[in-house]
């Protein structure tokens, strides 16, 4: 049985799938945007979203994860130079899912979507984190000490 098991496996053996995400991110951040199916897009997002996240810290070690997960130098270079800097500020939801209807009713029919990086808006800058103070000690008083 299958119970519990999240992932949508897409009709594919596992390597199959994962080429098939590496292959789409690729062309996402090549491109800017896609269209594919509507189940290869919600698998594409998370997948995609964590490669920004992981680009934005912009450490060599990280954007050697980033490229053991694309294996592109090119693509893996655009993520972390151009597309990771611009949603410095943004925590998550970099990419957005648009429905487009159905492929050619003479083909599949399959539910086609487009998917892309959302751009930041005008005059948005990063949001930086508040301080968080720290709450004095309690003094001692000289009756205590004694």
């Amino acid at each position: 049985m299958r119970h519990r098991k999240a992932v949508n496996r897409l009709s594919r053996p596992s390597g199959h799938r994962q080429a098939l995400l590496r292959n789409l991110a690729k062309s996402l951040f090549e491109h800017g945007r896609i269209v594919t199916t509507e189940a290869k897009a919600k698998e594409l997002r998370p997948f995609a979203e964590k490669l920004i996240t992981r680009a934005r810290r912009n450490t060599q070690h990280s954007t050697r994860l980033v490229f053991s997960r694309l294996g592109d130098k090119t693509a893996t270079k655009r993520l972390v130079t151009e597309v990771a800097p611009q949603h410095a500020g943004r925590a998550g939801g970099y990419l957005r899912i648009t429905k487009m209807g159905h492929r050619n009713p003479n083909g599949d029919g399959a539910a086609m979507a487009m998917i892309e990086i959302i751009a930041p808006a005008a005059g948005e800058a990063p949001k930086e984190k508040p301080k968080r103070r720290r709450r004095a000690a309690p003094k001692k008083s000289d009756a205590a000490e004694a």
